[in-house]
C-alpha cells in the first residue's frame, strides 16, 4: 500500500513538472520569458542552435534511458520483494559495450561541431573589415579603408539606472553611436582591447569573441536580415561592465552606402579645407 502510495505521489510530481515545462515553453514562445539562445540571423547561428539542440535532447535521451533504468531497478528489485542480489564481479562484454555506445555518441557530436567550428575560422573572401576596440567601458569601431571610426557608448540616462526615472524597455541595452552593418556582406571583424579583456558578443551572430590587450581576433559574419541587434560586453571587466552594451543596425547595401557617404563628408570637408 506505501508504495502504491508513493507510485501515485511521484506520478503526480512528475505530471506537473511535465506542466510545468509545457507551459514555461508556452511563455517562452509567446516572448515574455527566453529560455534558450536565439536562432539568429546568420548561417553560424543556426548551425550553433541546431548543434545545440542536437546534443540536448541526446543529454535528455541519455538521462531518460539511466534514469528510467535505475529507477526501474529500484522498484522492481527491492528488498522488500524477496529479490535476492546477483553475485557477480565483472563482466567484460557489459564494460565493452559501456564503453563503445558513449565514444559512437561523442563522435557522432563532434563531426558536425568540429565542421562548424572550422567554418566559423575560415575567415577568407571577406568584403569590408571593422576593428573593434574594448575600453573601460565602451566600444571604438574602426571601418578599415573607409576612415570611418567613433566610439560607442551606453546611451541610457543614470537616472535610470539609480531608479531616478522610470526604465525604457532598452534599459542599459541603447548607445549613442550604433555599429551599422551591410546585410548579405561577408564582413571580418578585429577585436582587440585597450585596457582590460573585454568580450564583444551579440547573441544574434551565433558567437562572441574575446578583446585583449596586445592581440587582435578575428572573426566574420554575414547577416541574412536587416534588423537591429544587442549584445553585451561578455567578460566582466570592471566597475561599470555592466553599462557596455552593443546594438549593431543591419541595413541594406544602398542603405550602408548612403550612411558612409554620410560619415565621409566631415572628413572630406575638413581635407578640403586644409
Amino acid at each position: 500500500m506505501l508504495y502504491t502510495r508513493c507510485l501515485v505521489r511521484f506520478t503526480a510530481i512528475f505530471t506537473s513538472g511535465l506542466l510545468l515545462l509545457w507551459s514555461m515553453a508556452a511563455v517562452a514562445e509567446s516572448g515574455w520569458l527566453q529560455l534558450n539562445m536565439p536562432r539568429g540571423v546568420t548561417s553560424v547561428s543556426r548551425e550553433v542552435y541546431d548543434l545545440h539542440m542536437l546534443i540536448l535532447w541526446i543529454c535528455v535521451a541519455i538521462g531518460v534511458v539511466v534514469f528510467g533504468v535505475m529507477f526501474y531497478s529500484m522498484y522492481f528489485h527491492r528488498k522488500s520483494r524477496g529479490v535476492e542480489p546477483a553475485k557477480f564481479h565483472e563482466s567484460t562484454k557489459v564494460e565493452v559495450v559501456w564503453t563503445l555506445i558513449p565514444l559512437f555518441i561523442l563522435v557522432g557530436m563532434a563531426i558536425p561541431a568540429t565542421k562548424t567550428l572550422i567554418k566559423m575560422e575560415d575567415i577568407g573572401d571577406t568584403e569590408m573589415t571593422v576593428k573593434i576596440t574594448g575600453y573601460q567601458w565602451r566600444w571604438h569601431y574602426e571601418y578599415l579603408g573607409k576612415d570611418i571610426g567613433f566610439f560607442s557608448s551606453m546611451s541610457t540616462p543614470r537616472e535610470q539606472v539609480y531608479n531616478l526615472a522610470e526604465k525604457n524597455p532598452d534599459y542599459i541595452l541603447e548607445v549613442d553611436n550604433p555599429l551599422v552593418l551591410p546585410v548579405d556582406t561577408r564582413i571580418r571583424l578585429l577585436t582587440t582591447a585597450a585596457d582590460v579583456i573585454h568580450s564583444w558578443w551579440v547573441p544574434e551572430l551565433g558567437w562572441k569573441r574575446d578583446a585583449i590587450p596586445g592581440f587582435i581576433n578575428d572573426n566574420w559574419t554575414l547577416i541574412e536580415e536587416p534588423g537591429i541587434y544587442r549584445g553585451v560586453c561578455a567578460e566582466l571587466c570592471g566597475r561599470d561592465h555592466a553599462y557596455m552594451p552593443i546594438v549593431l543596425h543591419a541595413v541594406s547595401k544602398e542603405e550602408f552606402a548612403e550612411w558612409v557617404q554620410q560619415q565621409q563628408q566631415p572628413s572630406t570637408a575638413l581635407s578640403a579645407a586644409d
